[in-house]
């Protein structure tokens, strides 16, 4: 008697055999309806899987795949040693994988794919709106530790982290508070579509609320080529503000890596934080508790994020119920490089 193949019940049902194939296991991205039309026909046709094939195919690589962009940035510290923790003690396999600052997290995580083919992959960071399509396209299931995703609706995928507008728009009003009116920003690139971009919409919010008039000339993007979070970004901000005595009281770095730069350019070229300029950033990077003038800064919680992403993605892994959107609050901390406006 001739084996019936899956090609044939892929042709009787008038689907892919890919489709096929999801609905024998189990697969959640097609729809009951199409699952039952399937299985029914498997049935009364008496189609019998290859199990070899079966085998063959699922065979587990007990392998995550965590990719960064921006290793050197220390507010990924902490995050790596989590979740290189938790992937272990699971039994997997930790496979970091560095994303050059040009490049496309998802063309490298479909590389990835192919050859590592690992069982989940986790995105430190990262804007994906614009690559829905090839999102939907990786067979694996995988989280995002940025809240900007929280818009895609794409299954086997959940996105966890801190609401970057609300919390900037938090920091600058604190700014506000002490009297501050002239607020420079030390902000991403001018192109950014991620956090950058939110954090700069929160600074813009707060100002817009408390009836201050937004000055584009009091924002400083990175210049192309220069790594927006990186000190040397924060130094040449900070030289230039001291140089050319741009008006303003005080300035907020998007980032606590930022502000450490403009604090020493402020320094080396004469002036003092925050007696001539309040200075606040952004993370709540650990060695912020250690420097002799600790940055008013908002504290991410950047452990907690780590370790609810490897949590989660192996609910998913598991076909077990998880968290879509997971949202966590930040804090703001005062520290010694902000003051009340002299009067």
């Amino acid at each position: 008697m001739k084996r019936v193949t899956i090609k044939e019940i892929a042709s009787l049902c008038g689907v892919s055999v890919s489709t096929v194939s999801r609905a024998i296991n189990n697969n959640d991205e097609i729809s009951e309806k199409t699952r039952k039309k399937i299985l029914d026909t498997i049935k009364e046709v008496g189609y019998t899987p290859n199990q070899n094939a079966r085998n063959l195919k699922i065979t587990k690589t007990k392998t995550i795949a965590v990719l960064i962009k921006g290793i050197t940035n220390p507010f990924f510290t902490p995050m790596l040693k989590v979740l290189e923790e938790e992937i272990t003690k699971s039994g997997y396999t930790f496979a970091l994988q560095k994303v050059e600052e040009n490049s496309s997290e998802i063309d490298l995580a479909q590389k990835i794919v192919k050859t590592l083919k690992p069982e989940g992959i986790i995105f430190l960071g990262g804007y994906f709106i614009n690559d829905r399509k090839k999102l939907k396209a990786l067979s694996v299931p995988f989280t995002m530790t940025t809240i900007i995703n929280q818009t895609l609706q794409i299954p086997s995928s959940a996105c966890l982290g801190i609401d970057d507008f609300l919390q900037s728009k938090k920091l600058v009003e604190y700014l506000i508070s002490l009297g501050h009116k002239k607020i420079a920003l030390i902000g991403p690139r001018y192109d950014d579509e991620s956090i950058g971009k939110l954090r700069l919409l929160g600074y813009k919010k707060a100002l817009e609320e408390n009836g201050i008039e937004f000055d584009e000339k009091l924002v400083f993007y990175s210049n192309k080529g220069l790594n927006p979070y990186s000190l040397e970004h924060g130094y040449e901000v900070g030289k230039k503000i001291v140089k050319e005595n741009i008006s303003c009281t005080a300035i907020y770095a998007i980032s606590d890596t930022i502000a450490m730069g403009a604090i020493k350019a402020i320094d080396d070229f004469g002036k003092k934080v925050p007696e001539d300029y309040s200075l606040a950033g952004f993370d709540g990077l650990e060695i912020n508790k250690y420097l002799l003038k600790p940055i008013t800064t908002i504290v991410q919680p950047a452990s907690e994020i780590a370790y609810k992403s490897v949590k989660e993605l192996f609910k998913i892994i598991d076909k077990k119920e998880y968290e879509k959107i997971s949202k966590f609050d930040a804090k703001l901390y005062i520290g010694k490089t902000t003051k009340k406006v002299r009067s």
